[in-house]
């Protein structure tokens, strides 16, 4: 009898096509984040999934009369958002405008290291020895990108400082993937999605001011706006989905490691459509990360 672990599911290919979307995404955040400031592509990009996603878990709701979560799992939900989808998503756009889109990728495809570390420690998860092997790995990994960044002379598509947003951003990420597993289990997908991602907008409601105060908006190319609405409603709204389906019947640690077919294409996609040109310093961190991820996979 083959094992259901380890068995090639549906699950499995949707969270291959989210690893595509994604890794499509960062060339996108980084495009429309230029155009329109991250400031901005952010506010507008959480509030655009948010709407959308509340809309869905109405229309759902109306035609399947799925019931709502109780009070005290949606106020949980908002505030895991506030920490998934607003702290996270700060720390990625900015990150990303401010380094190159092969060094932010391979440091957020160091996330299953990290939630491997967190799953272990709060109980979820036991880390076999190969685990542990890919986690060091890993880190070593994102240790070449770091240091590659800190010391490329260039500064033309990235500096140190958005690594180092972007690796904030993959723990305050990794925190939430881990608390938002048991929630997974009895809360519906769509209502999941919908409350975490109103959620990540509390914060950005502060800084509204600021957002529309750019003067930006009116001059911005169209293609800013394509890049806007796939990251909101595509990235953010239609792969989030896949992602919690694969958190709830493959666990955090397995979902994750998809994140392996992220560099791959957004390395690609960056190098086609923005022009930044794969280093050897990548390449290295590529082949690690990607080498200690897959040992991560349980």
């Amino acid at each position: 009898m083959r094992d259901r672990h380890n068995a090639f599911t549906t699950t499995d290919a949707l969270l291959l096509l989210m690893a595509l979307i994604w890794g499509v995404n960062y060339s996108a955040v980084k495009y429309g984040g230029h155009a329109l400031t991250p400031l901005l592509f952010t506010w507008a990009r959480v509030l655009g999934a948010a709407i959308t996603l509340l809309a869905a878990a109405l229309i759902q709701r109306r035609l399947e009369g799925t019931p709502w979560p109780t009070r005290r799992d949606a106020i949980a939900l908002l505030a895991l958002g506030i920490v998934g989808n607003g702290l996270y998503q700060l720390c990625f756009v900015f990150g990303v405008a401010r380094t190159r889109v092969a060094d932010a990728v391979l440091i957020v495809a160091s996330a299953p290291a990290i939630i491997a570390i967190i799953s272990r420690m709060r109980g979820i998860e036991h880390l076999r020895p190969r685990v542990i092997t890919g986690i060091a790995i890993t880190i070593v990994g994102v240790g070449i990108v770091l240091v590659g960044s800190a010391t490329d002379g260039t500064k033309q598509h990235g500096t140190l400082l958005g690594v180092v947003l972007v690796s904030a951003g993959v723990i305050f990420w990794s925190i939430y993937t881990v608390a938002v597993q048991p929630y997974t289990v009895r809360v519906e997908p769509v209502q999941l999605n919908a409350l975490t991602m109103a959620g990540g907008f509390i914060p950005l409601v502060f800084l509204t001011p600021m957002a529309l105060g750019t003067p930006l908006v009116h001059n911005a190319p169209s293609l800013a706006w394509w890049c806007l609405l796939y990251s909101s409603v595509v990235s953010l709204g239609i792969a989030y989905l896949f992602w919690y389906r694969g958190i709830k019947v493959l666990g955090p640690t397995r979902t994750a490691a998809y994140s392996n077919l992220q560099p791959v294409v957004a390395i690609l996609t960056g190098w086609m459509l923005l022009g930044e040109t794969p280093t050897a310093v990548q390449a290295v961190g590529t082949v690690t990360i990607i080498g200690g991820i897959f040992l991560t996979r349980a």
